[in-house]
């Protein structure tokens, strides 16, 4: 039996739409994910209002493989900046890779451009929670003002992520030694 007909309608709609939306981007057809799920627009309006709900819940499907990417394994005792550059390491990592295209959740707001798109609320809730672990670890690690450097390693997560994405900028060495410089400056051990 082939593996497209172990897994359900959804989750082969959700898996197309997970691919095609991260490689072309938002505005990708009904057709396009259709045939490329192999299911028929009927099966996908059966089960999703609207593309836009295909998206957002694509997006929810993607949340726990990319903390996962980024998050330090839990059986390794690591300090706080070592936490903090370890996710950086990993972006840089995963940015060599001919697949990368950048964050998937910053492409679908800078692409979607509203807050309130079902897509949005997704991508911004994983935006949020990473930022929330930046300023525990920030907080853990002594900052003088977690909040803030949360936001700034945020800042420059998000453009090292889209300046890769891109394909112009390869991030090799510079996002750690950028961050280094930002968590000495802001007292974290």
């Amino acid at each position: 039996m082939a593996t497209t007909d172990k897994a359900s309608t959804r989750d082969r709609l959700l898996d197309a739409a997970a691919d095609l939306i991260y490689r072309e981007g938002v505005s990708v057809g009904i057709e396009a994910l259709c045939r490329s799920a192999g299911v028929s627009k009927r099966s996908m309006y059966q089960l999703f209002e609207s593309k836009d709900d295909v998206l957002a819940a694509s997006l929810e499907r993607r949340i726990p493989r990319y903390e996962e990417q980024i998050a330090v394994d839990p059986g390794v005792v690591v300090t706080p900046r070592e936490r903090i550059l370890g996710v950086f390491a990993r972006l840089e990592e995963f940015s060599v890779r001919p697949e990368y295209r950048g964050c998937p959740f910053l492409a679908a707001l800078v692409e979607l451009k509203d807050p309130g798109h079902p897509a949005s609320v997704v991508a911004s809730g994983a935006k949020e929670r990473l930022k929330e672990v930046f300023r525990a670890q920030a907080e853990l690690g002594g900052a003088r003002d977690p909040e803030l450097l949360a936001r700034q390693l945020m800042l420059i997560f998000d453009g090292a992520s889209a300046r890769a994405g891109a394909g112009i900028e390869t991030l090799e060495g510079l996002t750690t030694t950028t961050v280094t410089a930002l968590l000495d400056a802001a007292g974290v051990k």
